[in-house]
């Protein structure tokens, strides 16, 4: 099928194009293709449709290429010398190959030379070729693949949308790396748009751990990796760190309406929703800015992406959102770079990684079952609002912790196994003394107080089983959980 139209050299570039449209037509009319598979008929139309695509650009280079020869040959030395800052002597017919999503073309062009000079190619300036063999549009997709996965996997995506390989692993690294050389100069160069003061300005930090040989590693890293050592010969232990990665760190910067929504919207309760009901969408981030090194520390990271958000409200008129996963390493450089700004955050927490750590700490991410994690989800999800210009709300959170009482009964617990406690002597006369333990009343109430006290940190044992418990001396919780007198007053029953 591809014989019939390589013919001699023919006047007109489209020619070939035209005389292989005609045989792919014969060729797909045949008797014997109408007794095919359509498979086989869709690979054969989709094999011509590209060599179709290939030829039509290979003939549109070929008509630029024959205009410019006459345009340039018609041109005296001075506008040559103009053209070509003093280049006037002319030569024809250089060719260079350019592989595209089509297939590889010939690109032939004149060049204007001098003595002890460099060629200079007018059409290289007007087509924006690049200095490499490979297009914009290989380069492209070599780009968005290998940001999706492995440099192997993105090979052979576009291997697969251009029908053969147009470039190697190697190459597809050295096309990324020179992809990424102007992020900075462009994001410097544009301007967002101004941005009304009911319109959130919201950031965005995360970090990423990536693997490092052993030279490229943060001083600690590579210390802790030199005294570690394996467990096992082919896995990792419970625990154990492998000291080859260095973290990255990663922030975004955007505007965004606000989306008003209900916590339904993002979870569907169990037993689904409601058909008559459609979910409310949520906002859209615009005008993204993005910022990450491997190289620099995290304040460095995080001060830019406050730079960029400065710059876009420098009065500070807007609601600023910070959304992180907790790191408490992120939040403490976030906090000192906002105070250092004299400027009011919110700092918003990923619902998934609270929902993660809420589970590990009340012992129930193993036994509770779907209609509690969506009772804490709701809860999580629908304690806080954000209204149109107006600053973030947070009212108090329903009950979210399972039955039984886990505080109770890890108290119980860990009272059972270490024991009766010890008297505690009394001071002498001659020490002063500490400061008084206030008493629990009994409903678990302090004097002006209308809501009793939460606990300031987790039990000994948060994870004790309920099937080894002894009984209290009080019949219910110990005294430093005040919010706990026989029953508890804001949790589920202990009893």
């Amino acid at each position: 099928m591809t014989g019939a139209y390589a013919a001699s050299a023919v006047a007109d570039p489209f020619d070939r194009a035209t005389s292989f449209l005609t045989c792919l037509i014969d060729s797909l009319s045949r008797p014997d293709a109408l007794l095919l598979p359509h498979d086989q008929v869709e690979q054969d139309a989709e094999n011509g449709a590209r060599e179709l695509a290939r030829l039509l650009l290979q003939g549109h280079l070929d008509l630029r290429a024959r205009r410019e020869e006459a345009h340039l040959t018609a041109l005296e030395a001075g506008g040559r010398a103009a053209l070509a800052a003093g280049r006037t002597r002319l030569e024809k017919h250089h060719r260079r190959q350019l592989a595209t999503v089509v297939g590889t073309v010939t690109v032939t062009r004149c060049a204007l030379r001098a003595p002890n000079r460099p060629n200079y190619y007018p059409a290289d300036v007007v087509l924006g070729l690049p200095g490499v063999r490979h297009s914009l549009g290989p380069r492209r997709l070599a780009v968005l693949e290998a940001a999706r996965g492995s440099y192997d996997q993105a090979v052979e995506a576009v291997e697969r949308h251009c029908g053969t390989p147009p470039l190697g692993k190697r190459q597809a690294e050295q096309l990324v790396r020179a992809a990424a050389v102007d992020i900075a100069a462009f994001y410097a160069a544009r301007t967002p748009a101004p941005a009304a003061h009911t319109t959130l300005l919201v950031l965005s930090v995360d970090g990423k751990g990536i693997v490092m040989l052993p030279g490229h590693l943060r001083e600690a890293t590579r210390k802790a990796a030199e005294r570690a050592t394996r467990t096992f010969r082919t896995r990792l232990s419970a625990g154990e760190k492998t000291g080859r990665k260095r973290m990255a760190t990663l922030a975004v910067v955007h505007d965004a309406d606000p989306a008003p929504r209900r916590p339904h919207d993002n979870i569907a309760p169990p037993g689904g929703r409601a058909t008559g009901r459609i979910p409310r969408k949520g906002p859209k981030a615009r005008a993204k800015s993005l910022t990450a090194s491997v190289g620099h520390h995290a304040d460095q990271v995080i001060a830019a992406a406050f730079d960029e958000a400065q710059a876009r409200d420098p009065q500070h008129r807007r609601c600023w959102v910070v959304l992180v996963d907790g790191a408490a390493h992120q939040l403490e450089l976030i906090q000192k770079e906002a105070d250092r700004r004299a400027v009011t955050i919110h700092i918003v927490l990923d619902i998934v990684h609270v929902i993660e750590k809420v589970s590990a700490w009340t012992g129930a991410g193993k036994t509770a079952g779907q209609p509690w994690f969506f009772r804490l989800a709701d809860g999580l999800t629908g304690a806080t609002s954000v209204t149109a210009g107006g600053p973030i709300a947070t009212p108090a959170l329903p009950r979210l912790t399972p039955e039984p009482c886990w505080r109770c009964t890890a108290s119980r617990t860990a009272r059972w196994r270490r024991g009766p406690r010890k008297p505690v002597p009394a001071a002498p006369d001659s020490e002063q003394a500490g400061p008084e333990r206030p008493s629990v009343p009994a409903n678990g109430l302090h004097q002006g107080q209308s809501t009793p006290c939460r606990s300031p940190k987790p039990p000994h044992s948060p994870r004790a089983s309920p099937t080894r418990t002894g009984s209290s001396s009080s019949g219910g919780c110990p005294a430093p959980w005040t919010n706990c007198a026989g029953r508890c007053t804001v949790w589920s029953s202990c009893r």
